[in-house]
C-alpha cells in the first residue's frame, strides 16, 4: 500500500512539471469547451430513469438546484450509490443464506465462521488490515472514475463501471437508454433494500417484513 501511494505520488508530481505545448493548450479548451456543452444541454425529462410508474419523481425538486452541472454531479452520485447498493444487497443476502468462501479469512477467522453470524456482526470480525485493504480499494475504483479525461461535470462521460469494463459502445441509443434505465431502477430498489436492512437489524421492529428473520 505504501508502495502505490508512492507511485501515485510521483505520477502526480512529474505531471506537474510536464512541458505543454501552447497548441495542445489551445486544442485541449476548445475540445472542453464542446464537451462542456454536453453537459448544459443536460434535460431531466430526458435522462435514463424516467420510466413508469412514477416518471419523474423529484419531490424535492432536487433537479433544479444549481446548474446543468449540479444536475450531471446529482446522476453521478446517484449512480454510485446505486451500484454500492445493489454490491451490498447482494452481499447481504448470500451472507445471510451461509454461502461462503473455503479456507480462512486471517490466521484466526474462518469464512465459515463468519457464514453462521449476522452480516453486520460478521464486519465486525474482520481484521483491521482486510478492512483497509477494502477501503483502499474503493477509493482507487472513486479515484480512477473522477480522474478519467474530462469530468463528467464539464461535459465529460459519467463514471463507469472500473471492474469488470464494460463496452457498451456497439449498443444502439435507444437500447443503451433502456440498460441505464433498468441500472438506475435496480438500484434504487436496492439502496431501500440495505437501508431497510440495516434498519432491521439495529432498530428490532423497524421494518415489520423482517421481524424474526434470523438475519436481521
Amino acid at each position: 500500500m505504501k508502495i502505490t501511494a508512492l507511485f501515485l505520488a510521483l505520477v502526480g508530481s512529474a505531471a506537474a512539471f510536464a512541458p505543454v505545448q501552447q497548441d495542445n493548450i489551445e486544442h485541449e479548451t476548445r475540445d472542453e469547451t464542446s464537451r462542456t456543452n454536453v453537459a448544459l444541454n443536460m434535460n431531466v425529462d430526458t435522462m435514463p430513469g424516467n420510466t413508469a410508474p412514477f416518471g419523474i419523481y423529484d419531490p424535492l425538486g432536487l433537479a433544479t438546484l444549481g446548474s446543468e452541472s449540479t444536475l450531471a454531479w446529482f446522476r453521478a452520485a446517484e449512480l454510485k450509490h446505486s451500484r454500492v447498493a445493489m454490491l451490498a444487497t447482494t452481499g447481504y443476502l448470500v451472507q445471510a443464506a451461509g454461502v461462503h468462501f473455503p479456507g480462512m479469512l486471517s490466521s484466526n477467522v474462518s469464512f465459515e465462521s463468519l457464514s453462521t453470524m449476522k452480516p453486520l456482526d460478521a464486519w465486525d470480525m474482520v481484521p483491521d488490515g482486510g478492512k483497509n485493504q477494502i477501503y483502499f480499494t474503493i477509493f482507487l475504483a472513486e479515484f480512477i472514475t473522477e480522474c478519467k479525461g474530462v469530468h463528467y461535470t464539464k461535459g465529460g462521460e459519467l463514471p463507469t463501471v472500473v471492474f469488470p469494463p464494460i463496452d457498451f459502445s456497439t449498443v444502439n441509443a435507444d437500447e443503451l437508454k433502456t440498460r441505464q434505465s433498468r441500472e438506475l431502477n435496480n438500484g434504487r430498489l436496492a439502496m431501500i433494500a440495505i437501508m431497510s436492512f440495516v434498519a432491521a437489524a439495529n432498530i428490532p421492529g423497524s421494518v415489520p417484513a423482517l421481524v424474526g428473520n434470523p438475519m436481521f
